[in-house]
């Protein structure tokens, strides 16, 4: 994958006492009311320049939040489950390719997500790990081979190395296991677009959790691809990092095509391997 940092075990010490800190000082906070959310910046632009060349090759960059637009809480107490949302805000059928980046995690390219031209995709959410106050970014790449930037700012820390509440054998048993489900959206664009929601167990490992029990850390395992299909049509194709939080949950748009069933493929760093159908209703 493209632009990633590669997180050493020096590293990881260094942010999991940072993020104790933040907590031992009460840093962190409950979600404020959006009329509170004040507008923040983590960070000198040479960070975020430097981010950028790395990862877009210094293709130049529109900052602009028309084509699509990226939400999240300024202040988050889950910070390896942080909830962001993309909304795309131009058609679909325009944009090709969205990146999401986190300024200041250890591995700072989070997620790339490749949109299928007839998906009818609007809407993706899922949650991150962040694991330290930091912008994040979302860039989107038209058709015509554009970058659009927006951003935001959260107050997040050490999510990056929180420790699952589940135990090995427990995380072991679920591993790969999906669940499916879907909803009529009714949203203004189509009233027979469909919103889904889908989950898959997997630890996503990132490297700098510990083994109480030996003292070692974690090694990182987590699904670095995932592929969505309704029928033989791309929905969406996930290429992620160490910053997609444990048991992925995925809610997205869609316009059904007629076909009978959507397919989920995913990938680990392993080279373990996941394939599940789920049957799907009309759009009616």
């Amino acid at each position: 994958m493209p632009g990633r940092i590669w997180v050493t075990q020096w590293a990881a010490a260094s942010m999991l006492a940072t993020g104790l800190a933040l907590f031992a000082t009460g840093s962190l906070a409950q979600v404020p009311s959006p009329a509170t959310q004040p507008a923040k910046s983590s960070e000198s632009p040479e960070l975020w320049a430097s981010l950028a060349k790395e990862i877009f090759k210094d293709r130049p960059l529109t900052e602009a939040s028309d084509v699509a637009s990226l939400r999240m809480p300024v202040q988050y107490y889950e910070s390896s489950s942080v909830p962001v949302t993309i909304q795309l805000d131009k058609p679909a059928t325009t944009i090709r390719k969205v990146t999401l980046v986190i300024d200041q995690n250890p591995a700072p390219l989070a997620a790339t997500i490749a949109i299928g031209p007839q998906s009818g995709l609007t809407m993706l959410s899922t949650r991150v790990r962040v694991d330290n106050y930091t912008d994040v970014h979302l860039v989107a790449e038209r058709l015509d081979g554009s970058l659009h930037d927006s951003k935001r700012f959260v107050e997040a820390a050490g999510g990056c190395s929180a420790q699952s509440a589940k135990n090995f054998d427990e995380i072991a048993a679920s591993m790969g296991k999906m669940t499916f489900h879907e909803i009529i959206a009714g949203d203004i664009g189509s009233v027979h677009r469909r919103e889904a929601e889908l989950t898959i167990r997997h630890p996503n490992y990132s490297g700098m959790q510990m083994n109480h029990a030996t003292g070692e850390y974690i090694a990182a395992r987590y699904i670095d691809r995932l592929v969505v299909k309704q029928g033989d049509d791309l929905v969406f194709e996930m290429d992620g990092g160490i910053s997609m939080s444990e048991d992925p949950d995925i809610r997205f748009t869609y316009l059904p095509n007629g076909a009978k069933t959507l397919s989920v493929e995913a990938h680990d760093t392993e080279g373990a391997s996941w394939t599940t159908k789920f049957p799907i209703g009309g759009a009616s």
